[in-house]
């Protein structure tokens, strides 16, 4: 099973996109920032970590550079609503996928359905 670290700050939207994932068939392990994020990507194996990008402590740029170096397998997506830390992150993580706050929990999944090749599903949930 495709396991999903979720680093985002704000409780409803982290529930969300957790449900939204976890019932398309991924494994999410979800928290509630980037330094809590850390021990998780330093002792566990995840395929995706997906972040938000403005978080307090270690924002999702900076997390996404520590994923990089502990774990490059790691892909990496952003999520956010700032237009401005988009470009910053685009710049400073050049490989990572963003999606753009506000967007609907089935694009969420399809972008990442696309990332591990599972596009031709359909969405039939």
């Amino acid at each position: 099973m495709i396991r999903i670290l979720l680093a985002e700050d704000d409780d409803v939207m982290r529930e969300y996109l957790a449900r939204a994932l976890t019932g398309a068939g991924y494994h999410v392990t979800a928290v509630d920032r980037g330094t809590a994020a850390v021990p998780l990507i330093d002792s566990g194996t995840f395929d995706l970590l997906l972040s938000d990008i403005v978080m307090p402590e270690m924002d999702g740029i900076e997390l996404a550079q520590h994923t990089a170096k502990a774990a490059p397998q790691t892909q990496v997506m952003f999520i956010t609503g700032f237009a401005a830390v988009s470009l910053r992150a685009e710049e400073n993580v050049p490989q990572a996928k963003l999606l753009s706050k506000p967007f609907h929990l089935k694009d969420l999944v399809r972008e990442v359905d696309n990332l591990f090749g599972r596009a031709d599903r359909s969405h039939q949930q």
